[in-house]
């Protein structure tokens, strides 16, 4: 690593699943607005549907997600009633009934609902949405409380690709991050699953974790690539405990520093890579057959609030305490708490807690960033053609990235940003030059690599 990077390497950026982010969303986007919102919608065109469920069954301290435990069933399956009824008051404030093509649900942990809550909201989808042929229907999922009962569920509802967060294998990192999950507990519920039917597999893995090593984290990749996942993501854990309460149980001390951090990405992007993986984007690896890599070869790659994504839908509605979703308008995020979302759903009321307005800045700004994203470059003037000219912005940029280009970092051709192969991963901080919105207020991000 050369010192050219290394300065880099500790500056707060976003991750950028969406522009502007969530942090930066206002109570100026109402219940009403988003009504009008959902009217706009083209019925001819596809949309996509998130369910998010924030319950868990057991807790993991590296977690920053708003994340409940599900120490009783009642809690959980009072939430499974009221999530049917917001997908049927969702439904009702839609132009017509639409189709989907990508349905993803999260959380939490979405399997810590019982097998026929699971399935009774998938009825209440299907009553309420219809799908295109090839829609994907998805899960995340715990192997560490996945039950048989629950895999063949998944199997009799449609799902036909499921997630995993792996994180790392290592017995020691578990303990620290209270996640003790060894290989065969992972291969037993990815095995389970292949055989009722799930034809895409997803592993999540994470470096920078507490008392992690190069080594440990390759040894977790060649575990992993033994069980064939289509695909591996490798995430940065961001250490946010002012906001994720439950990582202060994770001892700072045995945080590995910012050399480190880029160090274990740096050797985990060769191993899955020497794997047979294709790199997709910032930190998506998929095998040369799976969509996602197809999508990344022909330019179709997106981004949004669940990472890369092969989808295109020109709205991505969100459904469930905390969900955010997104509309050619704008953006939107439920109501957090359980209570009052509840009572919100119940009283016919779109359960929204707070969004932005996109304006013509918002979209050109956000299609430059997600360009970047996916690939690491831009051109300046393909963008324009698609969205109204800002006046003096594209300067302002180029002001940010003036020392990343004297370092050699990223340089222009024309009007193309292009970045190099050593800046790749600093990505997100090249992006942050587009975001207008973090200049003007000051918001704690995890760190850029």
């Amino acid at each position: 690593m050369t010192e050219r990077i290394r300065q880099y390497l500790t500056r707060p950026v976003p991750r950028y699943t969406s522009y502007p982010t969530a942090p930066h969303f206002s109570d100026a986007v109402t219940s009403d607005l988003y009504a009008d919102w959902l009217l706009r919608l083209d019925p001819a065109q596809p949309i996509s549907l998130y369910l998010h469920v924030p319950y868990c069954k057991q807790a993991c301290w590296y977690c920053g997600c708003n994340m409940k435990l599900a120490a009783r069933p009642e809690p959980v399956a009072q939430y499974a009633e009221t999530l049917i009824q917001e997908i049927k008051l969702l439904s009702a404030n839609l132009p017509s009934r639409m189709v989907l093509s990508h349905l993803h649900w999260g959380g939490g942990t979405p399997t810590s609902l019982s097998p026929d809550d699971l399935e009774r909201t998938m009825e209440a989808v299907h009553a309420n949405f219809d799908f295109t042929s090839d829609a994907e229907i998805a899960i995340e999922s715990d192997p560490r409380t996945l039950s048989d009962e629950m895999i063949a569920r998944i199997g009799i509802i449609g799902f036909n690709r499921a997630s995993f967060g792996v994180q790392e294998f290592d017995p020691k990192v578990q303990a620290t991050i209270n996640r003790i999950q060894p290989p065969e507990m992972v291969e037993r519920a990815v095995d389970g699953l292949r055989a009722v039917g799930i034809s895409s597999i997803n592993f999540d893995l994470i470096y920078g974790l507490p008392n992690q090593t190069r080594d440990s984290l390759i040894r977790t990749i060649e575990l992993s690539a033994r069980m064939a996942p289509d695909r591996i993501a490798l995430f940065g854990y961001a250490h946010v405990p002012w906001v994720a309460k439950r990582q202060r149980m994770i001892p700072e001390e045995a945080l590995p520093c910012a050399s480190e951090r880029l160090a274990q990405a740096s050797a985990a992007d060769i191993a899955i890579k020497e794997l047979g993986y294709l790199p997709v984007g910032l930190d998506h690896f998929a095998l040369p057959n799976d969509s996602l890599a197809k999508a990344a070869k022909t330019g179709h790659l997106k981004r949004n609030f669940q990472g890369y994504t092969t989808d295109d839908a020109a709205a991505l509605l969100g459904v469930g305490a905390t969900a955010i979703g997104r509309t050619p308008s704008g953006l939107v995020q439920s109501i957090a708490e359980t209570g009052a979302w509840t009572r919100s759903v119940n009283a016919g009321v779109l359960p929204v807690m707070r969004g932005h307005a996109l304006s013509n800045e918002d979209h050109l700004r956000g299609a430059i960033i997600e360009a970047l994203m996916c690939y690491g470059t831009v051109d300046l003037n393909a963008v324009k053609k698609d969205h109204a000219a800002i006046s003096g912005w594209a300067d302002r940029a180029r002001e940010h990235l003036v020392d990343m280009e004297r370092d050699g970092l990223v340089y222009w051709q024309d009007e193309q940003l292009i970045v190099s192969d050593e800046a790749l991963p600093l990505i997100r901080l090249i992006a942050s030059a587009f975001d207008t919105y973090l200049k003007r207020q000051q918001v704690r991000h995890s760190v850029a690599v």
